[in-house]
């Protein structure tokens, strides 16, 4: 059996069926990059780093991959693209999006090369993120164990 990492994710949505987005969103990663272990509450927040009349939902799950930090990369593009993701944010200029998946954690590792930074490095300036990842990093709140659908 190959050893399991610990890996937490950042979703957001701000177009389209946000909810639904989300939820597939979580099924594809269960399908794509490991088993969901936990999964937080969503929250409605504000778009952050652009303007949008277009509220987003966010949420963190934590994820027990087999997967490397690159790999998972290449996994949660690959979901963002099956759910309609045509245009990845780049030099700090935002979009509208049907779905967004970032990695914040793996294990205790620090990557920082041009395609991936992990820890992420904005994650601490975002409340959307910090405040889903304390609710199941703390056990406080979480809504469940996520077991699936």
């Amino acid at each position: 059996m190959p050893d399991l990492h610990i890996l937490y994710l950042a979703l957001g949505a701000n177009i389209g069926d946000r909810e639904q987005t989300m939820n597939r969103a979580i099924e594809l990663i269960e399908g794509a990059v490991g088993t969901v272990v936990r999964r937080s509450s969503f929250i409605e927040t504000e778009p952050w780093g652009f303007l949008s009349s277009n509220r987003f939902i966010n949420a963190v799950v934590c994820v027990h991959t087999a997967l490397s930090p690159f790999e998972v990369l290449r996994a949660t593009q690959n979901i963002e693209k099956q759910l309609g993701r045509t245009v990845k944010s780049s030099g700090g200029e935002y979009h509208d999006r049907p779905i967004d998946i970032d990695i914040l954690l793996y294990d205790d590792i620090h990557v920082d090369t041009p395609e991936l930074c992990i820890p992420h490095p904005l994650m601490h300036e975002r409340d959307f993120v910090m405040v889903p990842l304390r609710e199941i990093m703390d056990g406080e709140g979480c809504i469940y164990e996520y077991k699936g659908r």
